[in-house]
Formats: C-alpha cells, structure tokens, sequence
C-alpha cells in the first residue's frame, strides 16, 4: 500500500481530473457538510462536492437551473450585519457570549483577538490551531478568533471550513458563533432557520473537537452555540445559546457513514469528467454514472435537485415520495410496483409492505364504494 502521502496526491490529482481541466475547485463548507450529513446515501453528492465542483453551475450546463442558495440582497445585508456585531473588537459580541453562556467569569474587558493571516488554507488552518492553543494555556482572559479555519475530514478528503467567529473563554472553553441576518424576534427565531444553523454549527464543533482532541490536556468544546442576530426589527444585535449536542451527534454519524471518495471515484469509468464544458450529452453520461439518493428534502439543500428529480420521475422511483414514504415501502422501488402491489396483481402477501398496501387498498374502494352510495340514496 503507497503511503498516505502519496495516496492523498494521488486522490488530488484523481479529484482535478473529475472537476475538469483549468476548473477551480469549489471550497466545501459547513452548510454543504450539514447536507450531505442530511443524505449519506447520495454518491453523487458526495463525489461533486469531494471533486469540489460547482453544482449550481453544473447544473445550468445540464438543462435544470438551480435556485439553490442566498440571494444577493441577503448576503450583502448579512455581511453588513456581522461587520456590525464584531466592530471594536468585538466588544459587542463578547458581550453576548458572557450574557447568554458564562455569566459566571470575569466580564469581558481587553479581549485579545489574534491575526489569523496565512498563506493557503492550510496555513490558515495551522495558524488557528496555534492561536487556540496560545489562548487555551494563558487562560483568564477572553480571545475572539475572527473567521478562523478549521480543518475536518469528510469521506477521506479534507475539508476546510470557516465559522463566523470561535470565543476562548477564560476558563479556556470554546464557543463556536454563528452570526445570522434573520431576526429573533421577542427572543425567539424561525425554528427552521434555527435548526439549519444549528446543523452547520455542529460541523464547526466537530472540526473543533479534532483540534482540541491534539492538545494536551484537551480543552472543552462547548455544545451550547452563540447564534447571533437582529433584535425584532432593528439592526441592533441579541443573542441565543443553541444546544447542538442531538445535531452534532446525528452529523457525526451520518458523516462517518459515508463512503470513502477514492471508493467512489474508483467505480466510475475511465475518462469521467464533469467539466461543464463538456457537451450536455457526456456531461448527462457522467453525472449519471454516479447513483445519487434523491429526495424532496434536496430542493432545499442541493443545486442538482431539479435534475435528480426529474430524472427519479423518468424512473417512477418512489423516493421522490419521500424518505418515510420509501423506508415504509420495503422492496418496492417503483410506484409501478406498489399500485400492482396493491391491487394484488403482484408481491409477495406475506411481505408487511404489501399486505398493508392491499388493506389499504380495500379500505380505499369500501370508503369509494360507501361514498357514491350515499350520492343515489333519497333525501328523507
């Protein structure tokens, strides 16, 4: 077996040449992670996102655009927003972070905030790594790491991620900030965007738990987040502590679950290229070598989610019926094959998926039948 330097040089190399030739590789991020932790299942996702390529992009060259994503309005009031809460140190934010998590230390006062300046992302990555390292063993002072990057491995491929903000409490603690332009309004937020960014968070604390895991005693890594954002309907920020412990661990899980990507770049015939420079006929080829998982919950999480879609229509695959619609289905892949199954026409009755199907289906024509009775029957 090479060594791992030489097989991860290999995979680099593997990896540029599914992106495309003179193609830039798309960074994974922490909200793509929390997707694809979403759906483990889906091959297709995890090689493009391993192959760091541009879905949104790919997606146009194959026919079925994608309206995936933040619009411009509000990443430019979102960037607004944290220059806000961050400005003169991070005072304000700080403040928070002792209000709402650590009301017991000293209140925060001559906070330190590190130059995390480096070149590349693994010099980013390295010098985060020693900034926490430095604020962890002088402990009795605040540390506001602004944008620092984190490194977490995902399938066998490095990812780099980049949190809003990292708190080093005087205790020598670590809080992960997560900073939204999406107001709390008497307190409280929009449960779904939320609980969204309480996914991406969990990544943030995985990646800081490897860190942590490589210092010596290792620190503690909070699970109870900073989620920052506009108060009511002002511009003024406020806060909320966020327990991610159910969503760190589901991610961890679903993140370990995941195959390997050399396991799946290996399967793919030779030549593979999803360059969207190709003709949309090989372009089509090639993205469906790769079995992808679809189902509804991708319309708001994947950029190739119209075209999975319409291509589990062509199929009559029942996941685009949803997941618990599928687990309940058993071994019937086609909604073919469960309307035979119901009405008898084909499946085994001893299997529980189609013995439900036919009760199902007799209770349906009793209603159908009851009902029209009802039409003819006199009024009184």
């Amino acid at each position: 077996m090479p060594p791992p330097r030489t097989r991860e040089k290999a995979l680099r190399h593997r990896l540029a040449e599914l992106r495309g030739p003179e193609v830039p590789a798309k960074a994974l991020d922490a909200r793509a992670l929390a997707a694809l932790a979403a759906n483990p299942g889906c091959r297709r996702r995890a090689i493009l996102d391993g192959a760091g390529v541009n879905k949104a992009v790919l997606a146009d060259a194959l026919g079925s655009p994608s309206v995936f994503g933040q619009s411009q309005f509000a990443f430019v009031r979102g960037n607004a927003f944290e220059a806000k809460v961050k400005a003169d140190g991070g005072t304000e934010l700080l403040r928070l972070a002792y209000e709402k998590l650590d009301r017991a230390a000293e209140p925060p006062a001559d906070a330190r905030v590190p130059d995390l300046t480096a070149q590349g992302p693994r010099g980013r990555t390295a010098r985060t790594e020693l900034a926490l390292r430095e604020a962890t063993e002088a402990p009795g002072a605040w540390t506001l790491l602004d944008h620092p990057m984190l490194a977490l491995e995902v399938a066998g491929s490095p990812a780099f991620l980049e949190p809003d903000a990292v708190v080093v409490h005087p205790d020598g603690s670590w809080t992960v900030v997560e900073i939204k332009s999406f107001p709390m309004l008497d307190g409280a937020a929009d449960p779904a965007k939320v609980g969204a960014a309480a996914r991406q968070a969990a990544v943030y604390v995985l990646a800081l738990e490897r860190v942590a895991a490589r210092l010596d005693p290792a620190p503690r890594v909070r699970h109870r987040i900073l989620l920052v954002c506009p108060k009511d309907f002002s511009n003024l920020p406020t806060a909320s502590a966020v327990d991610v412990r159910k969503q760190r661990a589901v991610t961890a899980r679903q993140l370990d679950r995941l195959t390997r990507i050399e396991e799946i770049a290996d399967t793919l015939p030779e030549g593979t290229c999803f360059s969207p420079e190709l003709p949309a006929e090989r372009l089509t080829q090639a993205v469906e070598a790769v079995p992808a998982t679809y189902a509804p919950e991708c319309l708001s999480a994947c950029e190739l989610a119209f075209h999975c879609r319409d291509r589990s229509r062509a199929q009559d695959a029942v996941t685009r019926l949803g997941r618990p619609v599928r687990a309940e289905l058993g071994g019937l892949t086609t909604v073919g094959d469960v309307l035979a199954a119901a009405r008898g026409e084909a499946g085994d009755p001893d299997d529980p998926a189609v013995a439900a199907l036919r009760r199902a289906a007799a209770l349906r024509a009793e209603a159908l039948e009851t009902a029209a009775l009802l039409e003819v029957a006199p009024c009184p």
